[in-house]
């Protein structure tokens, strides 16, 4: 989440109390966290998981992103965390809800009403015993067009592609480039201003991960890092405006725009996805494991179906990478 330029200090490095000293890279002080922060940032990444799921199965025409707002609020509570994005550089909700043009940081508003054949972007932050899970998926709303559900695909496989890059000693470039190549192939756009982020004791940490680059440059990852991995894909170009609320990011050209989110844990043969609906491990690629925040319909053969009764067996995707 981009901050305003002049955001109040009090929110400056986000929601999450002090801890004992953490193990860090100097040059960029991105810290490696041991099993027992692994364990707390895994229970965060279900949390947030889980109340993505929740909300999602609840969408549908005529809802406004204000009920959302208010749904991310109560679930969250219910799961013993808090809404990490609530308060942070000043943000006045607890969730981002992001239509159609919209590519990011969508307030909620009781006068914004989802209609038939909108697409939508929840996204979801938890916070929960002091570190932080970070999810969103795109979703439809009754039946979408061709066009957008073209985009929701491609959005969903770009955030699968950089995925499937992670892990110890790769380049930030290296995810960058191959998220982009596929966007590029589908006739796609990827945002360039706006990309991913280090997480842990704070909702938005170094390093910066942009969804665009060059292979072989960038830091290298390193076993310990959690980052999130969150492509914002446009249908057509990939400019964009800032509003004047100071949030809200919108396509220049108007089009439509998607995006899917995941935090990751950065392991020696791969990563750990924390945000993941499954308790299957898997040595594939992600397009090949169980999607779980996959876009919606309205209708009762809603592909999200059956998500809210898989939440309790909800755990971390391991991906692992040939060499």
């Amino acid at each position: 989440m981009r901050a305003p330029p002049e955001a109040p200090t009090s929110y400056r490095n986000g929601i999450g109390r002090d801890r004992p000293r953490p193990r860090i890279l100097a040059a960029m002080s991105i810290e490696i966290f041991g099993p027992a922060q692994r364990a707390l940032l895994r229970s965060a990444g279900r949390v947030a998981a889980e109340t993505l799921a929740h909300v999602g199965s609840r969408l549908a025409p005529g809802i406004t992103t204000a009920d959302i707002d208010r749904w991310v609020r109560e679930d969250t509570a219910r799961r013993g965390g808090t809404p990490s994005q609530l308060g942070y550089k000043g943000f006045p909700a607890a969730v981002c809800t992001s239509r159609n043009e919209v590519v990011c940081h969508g307030i909620p508003r009781p006068d914004v009403v989802l209609e038939p054949g909108d697409i939508v972007n929840v996204d979801v932050t938890t916070g929960l015993d002091g570190f932080h899970g970070d999810t969103s998926a795109t979703f439809f709303i009754g039946e979408p067009s061709p066009e957008a559900r073209r985009l929701v695909d491609v959005a969903r496989r770009c955030r699968d592609m950089g995925i499937s890059v992670v892990r110890d000693g790769v380049r930030l470039g290296d995810i960058g480039a191959a998220i982009e190549e596929l966007a590029r192939r589908e006739g796609c756009s990827v945002v360039h201003e706006l990309g991913g982020h280090g997480i842990g004791r704070v909702m938005h940490a170094a390093p910066h991960v942009a969804h665009h680059g060059q292979r072989g440059t960038g830091i290298r990852l390193k076993a310990g890092m959690a980052i999130t991995i969150e492509p914002m894909i446009n249908l057509g170009k990939r400019q964009v405006r800032f509003l004047d609320d100071g949030w809200t990011v919108v396509t220049a050209d108007g089009s439509l725009s998607a995006q899917f989110e995941h935090t990751l844990l950065v392991t020696r043969e791969g990563c750990e996805v924390l945000t993941a609906l499954t308790d299957q491990e898997t040595s594939a690629v992600p397009d090949e494991a169980p999607e779980p925040t996959v876009a919606r319909g309205s209708g009762p053969r809603s592909l999200m179906s059956g998500l809210a009764e898989r939440v309790s067996r909800i755990g971390s995707l391991h991906v692992r990478r040939s060499r």
